[in-house]
């Protein structure tokens, strides 16, 4: 009997020991659940990670068992297990903390690379929507039309223009614009605040289910900050009568379920033109979050934005040369426009159980633009000159839902993605028309009405086996276009539908804490113009991207990270820049194939320096050797710099970027010229109040920020002339800035 009761006792023992969950959830000040959070049990060497709801399951945990709880960014947590904990759950509040490269630890992710992304976010915060698209590695813009339009795009060997070939968003809410009136995919990002930016997730290739329409190169989705700490006030003044304000009020003062803060912004530019670019954009941005469930939030987001611009255009690189104009100057000055947008975007977050949350978001954008360009001066109309004007206004109606489950299979722990989404598109008026000084109207080219649906489901999966996991996918898209013509004097609706399934499968070994490897697979697409499709019966409505990837992220020492991907990518259809037009059309299959390289080093714990590399080999399969060139893709950038934080009472930087001479056209007798920039800011804070001077192009180096090939006559040729056309980059811009916080 004794033996007996002796068992009983260790097996009861036992099973306290080994058989105890502890389960919880991590959140940040705000209540934000906080994904990848690493849960350790300091005894057992038992470890987990959170899930997308901050929720973890520890086991192998008694009561008096020390855990420890870190990420980077935040400050490491060590708790000790009480009973309460073991019977209800425990919440874990992590405080943040200025990141540190020695803390960073390769977790088995598939988009590892986001996290030196979240550094280089923290220690060189953007204050210009420029800068916003930048912070992605590897990625260039340009800007070429008074600072109104949307900006030029370059990534991975390509000209994506305004977004023909990357997928942009803001917390779940489109910004490309199918069918624009400007080009395919167009994308303005003005509407957004750079202080409201809390996460950039990007991803390089076409190998994301979660990701659709126009991600072939890769895609870019910003998420806002869901409260703020303190209210900001910031006035900035500069060169060619720059002006920036910017606000960011607290309205609820962060109750426990309740917080919200209105965000607004003013800026004013006249730019180094010799005609002013009369430059002004109003940002409004709100946000309202109510948690209920301890877990569960609502959020409400409502924002507004309007600019309007004049713009002295692209200029012919031979009337700088005769000293017809300086490269300030304009062939025509009466370029411009005006844009808007409003939205409105609704999202929830539900614990469904323990392993699995549901994530929606419902919006409405009301938007319009209208740009007039001159590309051609006067090779069409001799009299009256080229200009034309680009008219839209459109309605985006637009939802988001998915469910992520966690489930273990033994020794192998599988993550599900289920997810579905609509969008509508009401575009009214879709104008390409010949006018006169913006005033008279001489000719409609395209006038008429658009309607695309698109209707889409996805799953992922995740599959984690030791050091390995593996990624299958699955992706269906399905189009309807329909188009009125407004200049034909019978009513018709031209309509076409088209759906498209794309897998994608990707791996990651995790070698060990400081070394992972990638092989990413997939295939992507970019829809064609509704306009393109229906009127020109075009034969790939929704051509295909497939690609490669293959590479690893690799930690030598304790502060140097390194990151190394080759990659291929196969375009069924380019979409290729027609100069006389000021627009993008299908022009067949392509090739790139290049490498990724990037460098992280923290030089003390104050000083940071990165630098990403992209060098890339861009072909057309359906051209003759020697005149398959890609225009403007680009086959060498390099970006990078040095940043400093908290040398006392300073922080600011230096950073660089550098675009290699490219092909301009098909046979590269026409050249594209690179350069080689240098920006410089500093920061002295003293309490509450900030003083910052930012300097752009601080060598004053004369460069060509956009160039197009472009065949175009001046009033006094009696032939055309085709050659480089350019917008000039800003010459030396010193601005001060004064922030105070409260």
């Amino acid at each position: 009997m004794k033996q007996i009761t002796i068992l009983i006792v260790f097996l009861a023992f036992s099973l306290q020991s080994f058989g105890q969950v502890l389960k919880g959830q991590v959140v940040d000040a705000f209540n934000e659940p906080l994904e990848n959070v690493y849960v350790v049990n300091a005894a057992t060497n038992t470890h987990t990670h959170t899930n997308e709801n901050g929720s973890f399951t520890l086991e192998k945990t008694n009561v008096n068992s020390t855990i420890q709880v870190s990420i980077l960014g935040f400050e490491k947590k060590t708790i000790q297990v009480t009973q309460a904990n073991i019977n209800s759950g425990i919440t874990i509040i992590l405080k943040t903390k200025i990141f540190r490269l020695n803390e960073m630890v390769l977790r088995k992710e598939i988009n590892a690379l986001q996290t030196l992304t979240k550094i280089d976010l923290q220690l060189n915060p953007v204050n210009n929507s420029q800068e916003i698209l930048r912070k992605v590695p590897g990625l260039f813009i340009g800007q070429h039309a008074g600072g109104g339009k949307a900006e030029q795009i370059f990534l991975r060997g390509f000209d994506i223009d305004h977004g023909t070939d990357i997928t942009l968003s803001v917390d779940g809410m489109p910004i490309n614009m199918v069918s624009h009136a400007h080009g395919q995919g167009y994308s303005d990002l003005h509407f957004m605040i750079p202080e409201t930016i809390k996460d950039i997730d990007f991803g390089k290739g076409p190998y994301y289910a979660n990701q659709g329409d126009f991600n072939t190169a890769g895609y870019v989705n910003f998420s806002t900050k869901s409260a703020i700490q303190k209210n900001m006030v910031a006035v900035g003044y500069g060169d060619f009568n720059s002006l920036r304000t910017v606000g960011m009020f607290n309205l609820l003062d962060n109750t426990k379920n309740d917080n919200a803060y209105l965000a607004l912004e003013y800026i004013e530019f006249d730019g180094p033109f010799e005609s002013s670019q009369n430059f002004n954009r109003l940002n409004i941005f709100a946000k309202y979050n109510t948690f209920f469930n301890s877990s569960d939030k609502l959020t409400f987001t409502a924002s507004h934005f309007t600019s309007s611009w004049d713009a002295s255009g692209q200029i012919p690189q031979r009337a700088v040369d005769n000293g017809t104009i300086t490269r300030f100057g304009a062939i025509d000055d009466t370029e411009g426009g005006f844009t808007s947008r409003s939205n409105f975007n609704v999202q929830l977050q539900k614990t469904l159980t323990n392993e699995s949350i549901f994530q929606a978001n419902a919006f409405y954008s009301a938007y319009n633009f209208e740009l007039y360009s001159n590309f051609t001066f006067f090779l069409e109309n001799p009299i009256d000159g080229d200009q034309i004007k680009q008219f839209e206004d459109r309605n985006i109606y637009g939802m988001n839902a998915k469910i992520i489950s966690e489930k273990d299979y033994g020794n192998v722990e599988a993550k599900f993605t289920k997810g579905l989404g609509l969008r509508f598109d009401h575009i009214t008026d879709n104008e390409l028309s010949s006018t006169k000084n913006r005033r008279e109207l001489l000719n409609r080219i395209q006038f008429g009405d658009v309607e695309q649906t698109n209707f889409f489901g996805f799953f992922n999966s995740e599959f984690e086996m030791g050091k390995f996991k593996i990624a299958p996918a699955l992706r269906f898209d399905y189009f309807k276009f329909l188009y009125n013509d407004n200049l034909s004097t019978a009513y018709k609706t031209l309509s076409k539908t088209k759906a498209i399934v794309n897998p994608k499968l990707n791996f990651l070994y995790t070698q060990n804490d400081n070394l992972q490897w990638f092989l990413k697979s997939g295939i992507g697409f970019h829809s064609n113009d509704a306009r393109v499709v229906l009127q020109d019966n075009a034969d790939k409505v929704l051509p295909r991207a497939y690609g490669a990837d293959f590479g690893n992220i690799w930690k030598p020492t304790k502060n140097i990270v390194l990151n190394t991907a080759a990659w291929y990518l196969y375009s069924e259809e380019e979409f290729v820049y027609v100069g006389d037009a000021g627009i993008v059309e299908p022009s067949g299959a392509s090739e790139r194939f290049g490498l990724d390289l990037g460098i992280r080093y923290q030089i003390t714990d104050n000083i940071y320096f990165d630098s990403d590399a992209t060098i890339t080999k861009a072909r057309s399969l359906e051209a003759i050797s020697g005149e398959d060139y890609i225009p403007l893709a680009p086959n060498f950038t390099m970006t990078g710099g040095l940043s400093f934080s908290n040398l006392g009472n300073f922080s600011g930087g230096l950073r660089y970027r550098y675009l290699a001479d490219r092909p301009a056209n098909e046979d590269n007798s026409i050249v594209a010229d690179g350069y080689f920039v240098n920006d410089f800011n500093i920061n002295y804070t003293l309490k509450d109040i900030s003083f910052g001077v930012s300097v752009e192009n601080i060598f004053d180096v004369a460069w060509n920020e956009t160039q197009f090939p472009t065949e175009s006559r001046l009033q006094n040729e009696v032939n055309s002339v085709e050659e480089i056309h350019f917008t000039p980059g800003t010459p030396f811009f010193a601005k001060a800035t004064i922030t105070y916080q409260f």
